[in-house]
């Protein structure tokens, strides 16, 4: 499978079928490998492309901490849709992945076609949880540089079935990717022209009152709750997940 090089980093990448493209982002200590269970359904009428963000998987793992951030992360998606040739796709992904969509959308909004948001949350409005939360990310990188890649043993099931090559990657990750500087991508909730499928987990506690805030504040967003799934709900359910978004899919323009 390709690698496209940006600026001296390595970025993996994987294209299966034609049609309309669907670029699809893993969540945090995850590979684009969780994605799996959505490459027969998903490619028999579209252009599916997973990829591993850079310190995760087989991407590369860059030591300078500089290198992971938000604004890295989408570039590296607008790099992947040139690297491909297409000025446009359906963006989604899973909790960061998620996350790094609406943000791509922020930044790309002429690229983005439609959005999948899975099991994710927007941000935060306010200082003093987004503290909260990047106090949370912080320790997790303490942690993956203590206990290794022993960690995500521990984790839900896109990250206990994901392979990666140091954990080092994963804390740098963890401290430029995963947290938050600003409100700007829940106040752009709002502004979203393009349509919306939101999907959550019904085992997903964390994440259903954002996945309900999202799908209030985005005009015309459809919500979908997966039966008996978690934060992972592609791979507690598949062919849920799967029969929700063609269901959406078939709904978009060609």
């Amino acid at each position: 499978m390709p690698k496209l090089k940006r600026d001296g980093v390595n970025i993996y990448y994987e294209v299966h079928g034609q049609g309309t493209p669907i670029l699809l982002s893993h969540g945090f200590s995850a590979t684009s490998q969780m994605w799996r269970g959505q490459v027969a359904a998903l490619s028999k009428g579209h252009k599916l492309i997973t990829w591993d963000m850079r310190g995760h998987g087989q991407s590369d793992y860059p030591e300078d901490a500089a290198a992971y951030s938000e604004a890295a992360t989408v570039a590296d998606m607008a790099a992947i849709l040139d690297a491909v040739g297409e000025k446009s796709a359906i963006i989604g992904g899973l909790s960061l992945g998620g996350y790094m969509s609406l943000a791509f959308h922020l930044a790309h909004p002429h690229r983005t076609r439609a959005l999948l948001i899975i099991d994710t949350g927007p941000g935060y409005k306010k200082d003093e949880p987004r503290e909260g939360w990047n106090a949370n990310a912080l320790r997790t990188a303490e942690r993956y540089e203590k206990d290794g890649l022993a960690r995500l043993a521990a984790g839900s099931a896109e990250m206990r079935t994901a392979s990666h090559r140091s954990a080092e990657g994963l804390a740098r990750a963890a401290r430029g990717m995963l947290t938050q500087k600003d409100a700007r991508v829940i106040n752009s909730l709002p502004e979203i022209k393009v349509p919306v499928l939101v999907v959550v987990g019904a085992n997903d506690t964390p994440f259903l009152a954002a996945s309900d805030y999202m799908a209030g504040k985005i005009p015309g967003a459809r919500k979908v709750v997966i039966p008996d799934a978690g934060h992972s709900a592609n791979i507690d359910q598949p062919e849920a997940f799967n029969a929700a978004v063609l269901e959406f899919l078939d709904t978009l323009p060609a």
